[in-house]
């Protein structure tokens, strides 16, 4: 495990408080910032959110999709979570709890834009942190790297339709073009550059130099992300300060949503007989964001400075801590899962072939 994964908990608070302190006390430049902007997409953001996402995607082999036969009770499961249950669960989430029970405590003008931010960060499964939570738990690698390609070709497709249908159904008005150009930018755009630079590097030195170029990119990577992290909450540094009850009751459905969700595609994965080693990462994929696109579409739809922008950046802040205790649950779990009755009889079965 790498010093960057060992100690992640401890750099995403460093950038937490780095940035809120930013912005505080740094405005003006934030404000310039966000003002370099072009069709309501900030362009320094887009270009860090590149340099992060691209270099991950280098190493998403989409020959990979068929494998995807070898672990289809996990691959099942994971798509069911993703697609049928987390955007839907969390529009309820949001209605129920910031849209009823929570709504005389947070500005009234703000309401919707907060329930269209949880949207957006549900919408869409985690691309990069994925590959950091299935080493965390010994995933099966080729069943992450599969069903990760796969969920990476679905959301090029459903990303917008879902979000635009939750987001009327919430009777919150839909900017279509800055969706699409929002899916564009940060997944279409990502996932064609990054196939095309893979098959540079695989056609002009192999595996070896695919090897050596992410070596180079993984750093310049994690670096984007931390830099991400520390202008996400600049841009939001005002807001948080001002609003710390606002945060709290905005984690309140961002929790309840990852433990439902990751709990729920443990326990199918287990009822289904599937592998520990494949439901781990199962799980923690069909309970993480892409939040990197949720930030990034949350501001292009709806600015800096709403509710939406700041919903996603709270999910930023609670992503680390809860994914961590969720790897700490799947692995401390890992006796109990293995005597689940499906399980066993998968694994006698495999060992009897």
């Amino acid at each position: 495990m790498s010093i960057f994964e060992r100690y992640l908990t401890l750099w995403v608070a460093i950038c937490i408080i780095v940035g809120v302190a930013a912005g505080h006390f740094l405005p003006s430049f934030f404000e310039g910032l966000a003002a370099l902007e072009y069709a309501r997409v900030n362009l320094p953001m887009a270009v860090l959110i590149w340099l992060m996402i691209i270099p991950m995607l280098v190493r998403i082999d989409f020959m990979s999709l068929r494998q995807v036969g070898a672990y289809w009770r996990g691959i099942g499961v994971t798509l069911f979570i993703n697609w049928a249950i987390k955007p839907f669960s969390m529009a309820l989430l949001g209605w129920l709890f910031i849209g009823w029970l929570f709504r005389p405590l947070l500005p009234e003008t703000q309401i919707d834009s907060y329930i269209a931010g949880l949207i957006i960060l549900a919408a869409a499964p985690c691309t990069a942190m994925v590959f950091v939570w299935s080493n965390l738990t010994r995933g099966e690698p080729h069943f992450t790297l599969s069903q990760v390609a796969l969920n990476d070709a679905i959301m090029v497709i459903a990303f917008a339709p879902i979000v635009g249908l939750l987001l009327g159904l919430s009777a919150i008005t839909v900017p279509w073009d800055t969706l699409l150009l929002s899916v564009g930018l940060y997944i279409v755009v990502p996932v064609i550059a990054a196939q095309l630079y893979r098959r540079w590097l695989l056609a002009n030195g192999g595996i070896d130099k695919m090897n050596r170029a992410l070596a180079v990119l993984q750093p310049i990577s994690i670096a984007s992300l931390l830099l991400t992290l520390v202008m996400l909450f600049g841009f939001q540094g005002e807001q948080i300060i001002a609003q710390p009850t606002v945060i709290l009751l905005l984690a309140v459905p961002i929790l309840i949503q990852v433990y439902f969700n990751s709990g729920l595609a443990y326990l199918l994965n287990r009822v289904s007989g599937e592998q520990h080693c494949v439901a781990g990462p199962s799980a923690l994929i069909g309970a993480s964001n892409f939040f990197e696109l949720a930030v990034a579409a949350a501001i292009s739809l709806f600015g800096f400075n709403s509710g939406a922008a700041l919903a996603t950046v709270v999910g930023v802040l609670v992503e680390v801590p809860v994914m961590l205790s969720v790897v700490w649950i799947v692995n401390r779990t890992k006796g109990w899962y293995e005597r689940g009755a499906a399980v066993s009889r998968t694994t006698e079965a495999r060992a009897a072939e």
